[in-house]
């Protein structure tokens, strides 16, 4: 379990600094892509693990873990954001977040018309 959580916190550290420098080359004074430079050497390193047959069921529980608490404070931290900077930016901002959301709603039953809640049913 502790070598999971030594990769996932490589991997959380290396997508902060990547984020970071970019940021700073770009001129912006915050972190650009962190988040998914994380998640993508985090796949990358479980892949290699996997791979040199390393992952262990107890590597794959400290990874599982930290990811399970991780992802969801992250997505919620950025949602939060977004609501901050969307209510901050004015009505264009505010009306622009809730056409999104209407649309989402009104495709739901477009997407779904013809399924079935028993599984697939093949073609005719």
């Amino acid at each position: 379990m502790v070598w999971g959580t030594v990769l996932l916190a490589a991997c959380v550290l290396l997508g902060r600094c990547l984020g970071f420098f970019l940021a700073q080359w770009l001129g912006i004074d915050s972190d650009i892509g962190g988040v998914g430079v994380a998640m993508v050497a985090l796949m990358l390193g479980m892949a290699g693990v996997r791979r040199r047959g390393l992952a262990t069921p107890a590597f794959e529980m400290g990874v599982g873990y930290w990811a399970g608490m991780y992802i969801p404070i992250v997505v919620a931290m950025a949602a939060t954001q977004n609501v901050w900077g969307a209510t901050r930016g004015g009505g264009v901002a505010v009306a622009a977040g809730a056409c999104a959301v209407l649309a989402g709603f009104a495709a739901v039953p477009l997407l779904t018309r013809g399924s079935t809640s028993g599984g697939s049913r093949p073609i005719d």
